[in-house]
């Protein structure tokens, strides 16, 4: 459930900061207020599109913040999947708007907006005038079928896709391995030649790094062996002058020193010390310079051998272990050309097999969203009735294609007559956007038990309706909101009169500038708000009073 909104500095708003409640949060307010603006942020801060502009005037940067309770196991596991944890059962999700980039964090941890939007989806669903449209695309309606059958479809859909994904594997190879006795002859010959070449360089998993690293060591050695040679003439070397002749001395002169006293002794023993140190030093130089010295045969040697796997590399892998991939491949090639006829009859069973399993998965997943089709058309209506759509016949027509796809065979479309004798037509040739509205509510409400997002915000949901209608599509939301927190934008009052939790936006100037402001409501400042909206700028105490026993009469319902 969204606990609390935080918005700064975007557009009209200076400062915001929202506590929804459970059950049916109301939003109203006069036209320009920034009721918009205001779930627009929720969409911003759930990875929607941001552009500079969006800011308030004069601001650097601004903030949309949600923080959410999460208690349903479910969305914890998926949220644990992605790595994200509750905190106290607390997810915050923000987003930092700048200039015109943007920071997305869950918890205080920086994401990428994949994540951000995968997490949010989650946790809240937003509805607004865009997902009425899709109703009109005959292309959702079998993922909304699918979505109200969802325990029974889900396993076979996952099936569908992983035959299917087998299907076009083989199709592909045996596309790919199409060949005549002529082709065939030269690609043996030539998958014969490329392993013969690989197999006869021997080579060995990892053999390019070392060579590579010997090769270069060589090619080093000359510059390093002058660097050693020189550091061990200045420690060890014969010209008398070095480090260790200059150290013998020095200890032959402290020698006297060391038998006079404690302290001298010390000394002379620190200088043994470093003696000995430095002669275990030009020991080790001396082996580590005898490491560089090669021979020109040992050069030569290895110079072939680099050239032939970078050879080898250019024309079958970037890394030996790639080109031996590559040969046993090859092989593999090779025992299935030499035996052809039997490996094409063999290609042909796995895929009429693949396209059996296809069929009958298709046949299954059929069955089943032909019979929920009716028992899902049944429930729509239902909650159609109650949204006053009289006498309205709605179906779900399954059409088997008989095409097989990733997701079976099936196109489904919504088929609606909204008027006694009218015949049935596709959904999509409805033109009143208020009805449209209304059949997706019916469509959230048979829903809102196979979806787990616990909070769906609603936007323009009383397009293009009034009256008697208004009043039912408040009832709807209200039932909706005992099982989900909802959130609604509305103008009319008989939705508002519906709300559980009411709260009044509203458009403040301050010098020179204007910003907007929200204010939850008591119930006494409802009726009055409900009365604003019944008279607008003439509200009489009739009016008053017939807003609180609009107010009064939801309660009851509530009841």
């Amino acid at each position: 459930m969204l606990q609390n909104l935080h918005v700064k500095n975007l557009a009209l708003i200076d400062e915001i900061e929202v506590d929804f409640g459970a059950g049916l949060n109301i939003l109203t307010g006069e036209t320009g207020a920034g009721k918009s603006i205001l779930l627009g942020s929720v969409g911003l801060a759930m990875g929607g599109k941001y552009s500079a502009d969006m800011l308030r005037k004069g601001a650097e940067n601004g903030l949309v913040e949600l923080t959410f309770s999460v208690e349903d196991e479910k969305i914890k596991e998926k949220l644990k999947a992605m790595d994200i944890f509750p905190e106290d059962g607390m997810i915050t999700l923000s987003r930092r708007l700048m200039g015109a980039r943007s920071i997305s964090r869950i918890n205080g941890e920086n994401v990428n907006m994949s994540t951000l939007k995968n997490a949010a989806g989650l946790l809240i669903d937003i509805h607004g005038q865009h997902d009425n449209q899709t109703l009109l695309n005959r292309k959702n309606h079998l993922a909304l079928l699918d979505l109200y059958a969802e325990e029974e479809t889900r396993p076979h859909r996952e099936k569908m896709k992983e035959y299917y994904r087998e299907y076009q594997e083989i199709c592909r190879r045996e596309e790919e391995s199409a060949l005549d006795e002529e082709g065939r002859r030269r690609e043996l010959s030539l998958a014969e030649f490329e392993v013969s070449e690989i197999e006869d360089a021997a080579l060995l998993a990892g053999e390019d790094e070392e060579v590579e690293a010997l090769y270069r060591r060589m090619t080093e050695s000359r510059k390093i062996t002058e660097s050693v040679s020189e550091a061990y003439m200045y420690t060890g070397g014969s010209s008398g002058e070095n480090a260790s002749d200059l150290l013998s001395r020095a200890i032959r002169a402290l020698q006297e020193a060391s038998e006079f006293d404690e302290a001298g002794a010390g000394l002379y023993s620190q200088l043994l010390d470093v003696d000995s140190l430095l002669n275990d030093f030009n020991r080790e130089l001396s082996e580590y310079a005898k490491g560089f010295e090669f021979s020109e045969e040992e050069f030569r040697t290895a110079e072939d051998r680099l050239n032939l796997i970078n050879h080898l590399k250019a024309k079958y892998g970037n890394t030996v272990s790639d080109i031996l991939e590559y040969c046993e491949a090859k092989k593999q090639r090779i025992e299935e050309l030499n035996d052809y006829d039997s490996f094409r009859r063999e290609l042909k069973e796995k895929k009429d097999k693949a396209l059996k399993k296809m069929e009958q998965t298709a046949d299954k997943l059929h069955k089943i969203r032909e019979k929920n089709a009716l028992t899902f058309a049944a429930e729509i209506r239902e909650q159609m009735a109650e949204l006053n759509f009289l006498d309205t016949r709605l179906e779900i027509r399954v059409e088997d294609t008989g095409r097989c796809g990733a997701n079976g065979r099936d196109e489904a479309e919504f088929y609606i007559a909204v008027n006694p004798g009218e015949p049935l037509k596709a959904l999509g040739n409805i033109a009143s956007g208020g009805e449209l509205s209304r059949v997706m509510l019916a469509v959230k409400a048979v829903l809102a038990d196979e979806e787990d997002t616990p909070t769906l915000i609603f936007d323009e949901i009383d397009t293009g309706i009034s009256g008697i209608t208004a009043g039912k599509v408040g009832e709807k939301l209200r039932l909706i909101g005992k099982s989900r927190q909802v959130i609604c934008i509305t103008h009319l009052p008989q939705i508002a009169a519906a709300a559980d939790i009411h709260f009044l936006i509203e458009k403040k100037a301050e010098g020179d500038s204007v910003r907007t402001v929200i204010e939850r409501l008591t119930e006494e400042g409802s009726v009055k708000e409900l009365a604003r909206i019944l008279g607008g700028d003439k509200v009489t105490e009739h009016i008053i009073e017939s807003a609180r026993e609009m107010k009064q009469n939801n309660s009851i319902v509530k009841r």
